[in-house]
């Protein structure tokens, strides 16, 4: 799936939450929601990526924005990491694909040197006409919140 660009119209979704629920895009209508994309729960990148948006959800949400993670993993494997590591938004699971192909972030990635496919860690702002207002694709776990909140200027 080719990456998206700005003023594209986001993709819907609904998926599986940690704790069972359904959360869909259109929960958060009128909100600006930032949705990110990462490999596996409870790995080291990941982790520091949770916790670095986990100690920034009050600055994101004081200027009004909704952070939601999505990645292949079950809803158990996310329960037991939003226990973990007190994560305090919804992570949702993604296991046939479906949302991190129709948001460009599963494909051919390079890892250790090898050609692999998979989870390509991405970012993207939906503004609250549910349009992307930013996309950022393979990015880095570590200061890639605060390189976000630069660009967002929180």
């Amino acid at each position: 799936m080719a990456k998206l660009e700005v003023g594209d119209a986001a993709p819907a979704f609904t998926l599986t939450a940690a704790d069972e629920s359904t959360v869909s895009l259109t929960d958060f209508a009128g909100q600006r929601v930032i949705v990110y994309f990462y490999p596996a729960a409870m790995t080291p990148g990941c982790t520091k990526q949770a916790c670095d948006f986990r100690d920034s959800l009050a600055a994101l949400q004081a200027e009004g924005f909704v952070v939601v993670g999505v990645s292949p993993d079950q809803p158990a494997k996310l329960a037991k990491f939003v226990e973990r590591d007190a994560i305090t938004f919804p992570l949702l699971s993604d296991p046939e694909h479906e949302v991190l192909e129709s948001y460009g972030a599963w494909g051919e990635k390079s890892l250790y040197g090898k050609k692999v496919v998979g989870v390509i860690r991405s970012t993207v702002v939906v503004d609250a006409d549910g349009k992307i207002e930013l996309a950022r694709y393979n990015v880095k776990a570590t200061g890639h919140v605060a390189s976000l909140r630069k660009a967002l200027k929180v």
